[in-house]
């Protein structure tokens, strides 16, 4: 006896050892999951079809050279997934979109119709160590208004961002978007001393200043070359929350805003700057007000297009990834009370002799548009009122023999503990006007 057991926990340890697991920092979506991906995309797609957007989306593999230009030195080196093809040139799973859609309208500048707004949702992989909201596979909400310069474009992506955020239920006490100026701090930078061909590298000492220590942050202002006297001048500029008044862009995006009973989500912040090389103008981020995690971030790219071999244009837009939406609904009790089971009908099967009349009241009902399970095999009807129970489904059908002999069906309506016979002729009509109450 003491042998058969040994030999079958071998067997057990043996299934563990061949069990699969799935690829560090890539996710599973159970329904569960995805049920809340399913609700995000409804909301991301009514709130970019308000403004008037237009999905779209680009392949998920693209040449390396394509984000090498403009992205930034640590989003090529550091983050992306990048391996040859056959041939030995060198791809990578897509990290961000923008450059995608850069390539896009270059290579149709002369056919499309500008402005263009665009918006999409979809999976995008970066090579970083996981961790609480942040995972190597992620799906992004990105959203651009390419071919329009104006400030009224800038502040119109701001209202969508804001617009979402009240969809969703996000107060400004619980989440606001600080926005800054590339052209204002490049002048503010300018008048303390920095040279233009050092600005990219102020651009990215001050992106990196809440992910470095104090000592490692002036170690680093010390090896792009900057003087102790040049670093206590820009420590100046990022303490000054009214510098936006130096700039009359930022002072009317304030303004529009604000007619649109905006403005609450929107705070100044000169220390957003954003580490991607290609912003030109606007920059923002969002955060949550309880702990400054980052939720979205985007800003102005005007030279984009031109940069991968299109016309010059500009463009602004921004990228919000799931995973930190999600858990910053879950943080403020904002997450929504989701059915995961997309029918609210179970049609039972009552015995052997009665399956076909259950097969094809399923079928009646799904024919007049509505959502059926039929349970598949004869068991016990107290398993099949569990199964539907687990899976919150409100309304059971019985069709027993009686039922069957006298053209009837007996509805259950677990949620209300309500119990109803009637024609099954008049169910189509009984369970419409009952879904609809």
């Amino acid at each position: 006896m003491h042998a058969k057991i040994s030999q079958t926990n071998n067997r057990e340890v043996d299934t563990m050892k061949t069990l699969i697991q799935g690829v560090k920092g890539a996710r599973d979506f159970y329904p569960e999951e995805m049920a809340f991906r399913s609700w995000l995309y409804g909301k991301l797609a009514n709130v970019s079809n308000r403004f008037g957007y237009q999905e779209y989306d680009g392949p998920f593999l693209e040449k390396i050279e394509l984000y090498a230009a403009k992205s930034g030195e640590e989003l090529v080196k550091e983050q992306s997934f990048v391996f040859p093809d056959r041939g030995g040139e060198l791809i990578t799973l897509r990290p961000e979109l923008t450059p995608s859609l850069a390539r896009m309208v270059a290579a149709r500048q002369n056919e499309l119709v500008f402005p263009l707004r665009w918006w999409s949702f979809g999976p995008f992989w970066r090579y970083e160590r996981p961790q609480k909201g942040r995972s190597r596979e992620f799906f992004q909400w990105n959203i651009d208004l390419v071919g329009a310069n104006s400030r009224e474009a800038d502040a119109e992506m701001l209202a969508v961002a804001c617009t979402f955020f009240k969809d969703v239920g996000l107060s400004p006490k619980e989440v606001a978007i600080a926005i800054n100026d590339r052209e204002l701090m490049e002048a503010e930078l300018l008048s303390v001393g920095i040279s233009s061909e050092k600005l990219m590298d102020v651009y990215r000492l001050i992106d990196r200043r809440e992910k470095m220590s104090p000592e490692n942050w002036t170690n680093y202002a010390s090896e792009i070359g900057l003087t102790t006297d040049q670093l206590t001048s820009i420590k100046g500029l990022l303490a000054n929350t009214q510098l936006w008044r130096n700039s009359p862009a930022l002072t009317y995006i304030f303004e529009l805003l604000n007619a649109q009973g905006l403005a609450d989500y929107i705070t100044y912040d000169p220390n957003i700057i954003r580490g991607l090389d290609y912003y030109t103008g606007i920059v923002f981020e969002a955060r949550d007000m309880e702990g400054g995690r980052a939720i979205f971030g985007g800003g102005r790219y005007n030279n984009l297009v031109s940069d991968v071999g299109g016309q010059p244009t500009g463009g602004l837009g921004f990228a919000m990834g799931d995973v930190v939406i999600k858990l910053t609904l879950e943080k403020y009790d904002k997450l929504p009370r989701i059915n995961l089971s997309p029918a609210r009908i179970l049609v039972t099967v009552f015995d052997d002799a009665s399956i076909k009349a259950s097969v094809l009241l399923a079928y009646q009902l799904r024919t007049a548009g509505l959502n059926v399970e039929l349970y598949p095999e004869v068991v016990k009807l107290a398993k099949q009122f569990k199964y539907a129970d687990r899976k919150q489904i409100n309304y059971i059908l019985v069709l027993g023999p009686d039922e069957v002999m006298a053209g009837n069906v007996t509805i259950k309506d677990l949620a209300k503990g309500l119990q109803t016979t009637i024609p099954v002729s008049l169910v189509v009509d009984y369970l419409h006007k009952t879904l609809d109450e």
